[in-house]
Formats: structure tokens, sequence, C-alpha cells
């Protein structure tokens, strides 16, 4: 699936969703190159039914796509405000990331975003903020495959630990986002161990201890490995894909150095 923008103007469900909706009217609507592609024509998810074949399942896919990256982004912010502040560096290991796993247009399409959700966040308030983030997740939850969430969640602890280690208020504020998403706490630990040093870090991330049996390791991994599969992201597009294939690699080693301590076959 070939993409001109890294976010396009055709936001998918969240056209119709009401908190979603209000945030990406204030941020998208005020950035150059996020013009609908239907001049100026906002287009509802329903409205596809009516096309033919192909082309009604492309446009689907494209909303998805754009709808899964622009709540990342909102997401995103959170998490970089969850101790208070704007940091530099936070801000420079975002753009590393976007440029990394999307591209170098995704890097100003980004920073322009987070910026424009900085000035929403100090418009509405602490508690207006934290309210409809929490809303916004639920929103999520009820158009997204739980893989999809899982991947966004997985984005969001990269940000987290970009810097070595997780905050306090930010982990804290990746459980409430998980929660939000109808997604176990559990996962944000397992996520912040996965690609440690050690073998303590390895099983945390397969949300596992040193005292589990061959059998539980090999149905840990499997069933992580069946979460984050590259192909459940595909129709998100061709970079969403690559980088769930990182985070599966990642999986992949943390399961290999297991195996090998444990002298179990492949």
């Amino acid at each position: 699936m070939s993409h001109k923008r890294w976010i396009g103007g055709f936001l998918g469900w969240i056209a119709s969703q009401s908190i979603l909706g209000a945030i990406a009217g204030y941020v998208i609507g005020s950035i150059l190159d996020m013009v609908n592609e239907f001049n100026g024509k906002s287009v509802d998810a329903d409205e596809t039914s009516d096309w033919d074949g192909d082309d009604s399942r492309l446009r689907q896919q494209e909303g998805a796509r754009n709808s899964f990256l622009f709540s990342l982004m909102v997401l995103a912010s959170h998490i970089i405000q969850a101790d208070g502040k704007i940091m530099h560096s936070e801000m420079e290991l975002v753009r590393r990331l976007l440029r990394q796993n999307f591209g170098e247009a995704a890097v100003e399409q980004g920073n322009e975003m987070l910026l424009r959700l900085f000035e929403y966040r100090k418009q509405k308030g602490e508690t207006a903020w934290n309210a409809q983030i929490s809303e916004a997740c639920r929103e999520m939850a009820a158009h997204m495959t739980q893989e999809q969430r899982l991947q966004l969640i997985a984005f969001l602890c990269e940000i987290a630990k970009a810097d070595g280690c997780a905050d306090s208020n930010e982990v804290q504020a990746l459980y409430t986002i998980a929660v939000n998403l109808s997604l176990s706490a559990d996962v944000i630990d397992q996520l912040l161990h996965l690609g440690g040093s050690n073998l303590d870090d390895d099983y945390a991330a397969l949300g596992i201890t040193r005292d589990a049996t061959d059998d539980e390791v090999r149905k840990a991994y499997k069933k992580m490995a069946l979460q984050y599969h590259p192909d459940r992201v595909a129709t998100l597009g061709e970079d969403v894909r690559a980088a769930a294939e990182k985070k599966f690699q990642e999986i992949n080693n943390a399961k290999e150095r297991i195996f090998k301590a444990r002298k179990i076959k492949s």
C-alpha cells in the first residue's frame, strides 16, 4: 500500500469520534500538507461502503492507518509530558524514533503535531486533558484490533525508555493508557523489559520468571509471538509493519537467549 504522506487528510473512524475528532480538528486542521485529499471534504468511514471493490478496501485501510498514526502522536505527546515538563532530549528521541520507523517525512509532520498537541493540552488544562486521554483511549479500543493496540503501546514504551530508563510518572501514564485501551497492565512491564541486557529482562519480557518450566517458556513465547507478529498490522502500511518486525525480532532474541541458557532445542 502506497502513501504519499505519513499521515494523510483522511482519518477514517476518528472523523466520527467526539474526543479524537475534536483533537484532530485542532491539530491537523492547522498544519500545511495535512489537507484532505477530497478537496477539503470530510469523509466518514461509512461513506466508503458505497465505493467499489478494491477502492473501498484501500480507503478503509488508509483511514485505519491514519487513525492509528494520529492516535500514536496524541498518546506520545501525553507520555512526553508525563513528568510535567517537555525535555529537548525527549523531543529529539521522538524525532529519531519517527525517522527510524517512518522516514524523514514523519519527522516534520510529527514534530508539528506534537507542538500543536502541547498547545491543546495547555488550553484545556490538566484535568480536562487527562479525562480526554482516557476517553480517547476507550475510542481507540473500540475501533482497533488487539494487535494494533499492542503495537501502539509498544511505540509508547519505546518513547518512555528511549533515554535509558522509564520515569515513574511515565510508567504510571503507560499503565493508565493500557487499561483504557482494554489491555493488561502486565503488557507494559513486558515491553519495558524487552531488549534488556540480561536473562532476567528476557524472562520478564515474556511475562514469566526463571522458575517457569520449559513448557511454560515455550507457551509464553508462542503467545507473545502471535500477538506481535508483523503480519497482524500489515494493513497499516509497510513502515508500521517494518517497525513491528523490529519488535518481533527483539521477542525472538529474548526467546533464543532463554532457550540457549536452558539448552532447549528450537
